[in-house]
C-alpha cells in the first residue's frame, strides 16, 4: 500500500504541475509548513520561506495571464519545459531514499505524466482562444485552478485515491490528445486543406 501512496504523490503532484506548476509548489509548501496533513520528509524541500514566496508570486502572475486570450497561450509556450521538468522533479521528491535507476524512472514517469496534462491544457486552450468571447476562456482558466487545487487536497489527503483518478485523467488525456491537437491544428491553420476522411 506504501507503494500506491508514493505512487499517487508522485502522479498526482506531476499532473496537477503539468497544469499549473506553481499552485502545485505552493500546496506544497504550505502543507509541509503547517503539517495540514503527514509529509513524507522528502516534501520538506518545499518547505523554504524562498520557495513558497516565490511559487506564490509567480501563481498569482499565471492567475492573470491565464485569464487573457492569446497571453494565456504565450505563458503556455514558455512552460512547454518548465511543466514537465517541475513534473518530474516532484516525481523524483516524493520518493525518498531510493536507488538512481528508480529515480530515472520516476522522473520520467513524472516528466510525462506532467507533459500529457501540459499539452491537453496548452491544445484546449488554443481551442478556446479562437471563440470572439473571453467567457469560455476565463470559465476554462478557473476550472484549471480549482482542478489544480482539487488534486492537490486529494493527493496530500488521500494518495491512493489520487493514484486511482491520476491513473483514469492520464488515460483520458492519452484519448483525446489526439483529438485535441487535431482540432488545435485545424483552429490555427484555416488556410490548410483538410485532410479526406
Amino acid at each position: 500500500m506504501q507503494a500506491i501512496a508514493t505512487l499517487g504523490h508522485a502522479l498526482g503532484f506531476s499532473l496537477a504541475a503539468g497544469v499549473n506548476l506553481y499552485a502545485t509548489v505552493a500546496i506544497l509548501g504550505l502543507a509541509s509548513r503547517f503539517g495540514w496533513v503527514d509529509l513524507p520528509p522528502s516534501f520538506a524541500v518545499f518547505d523554504s520561506n524562498v520557495v513558497i514566496t516565490v511559487a506564490l508570486v509567480l501563481y498569482v502572475v499565471e492567475f492573470v495571464a491565464d485569464k487573457i486570450p492569446w497571453v494565456d497561450s504565450a505563458w503556455d509556450a514558455v512552460h512547454t519545459l518548465i511543466r514537465p521538468v517541475g513534473g518530474a522533479f516532484i516525481a523524483v521528491v516524493s520518493l525518498g531514499e531510493a536507488t538512481p535507476m528508480t529515480e530515472g524512472l520516476m522522473a520520467l514517469l513524472g516528466g510525462a505524466v506532467a507533459a500529457g496534462a501540459h499539452l491537453t491544457k496548452a491544445g484546449t486552450r488554443a481551442v478556446v482562444n479562437t471563440s470572439p468571447e473571453p467567457v469560455s476562456n476565463w470559465v476554462l482558466s478557473l476550472g484549471e485552478d480549482v482542478f489544480v487545487v482539487g488534486l492537490g487536497i486529494l493527493t496530500l489527503s488521500y494518495p491512493v485515491a489520487a493514484f486511482v483518478v491520476a491513473g483514469v485523467l492520464v488515460l483520458l488525456i492519452l484519448l483525446f490528445l489526439g483529438v485535441i491537437s487535431r482540432a488545435a491544428w485545424r483552429r490555427l491553420a484555416p488556410g490548410r486543406p483538410q485532410p479526406v476522411s
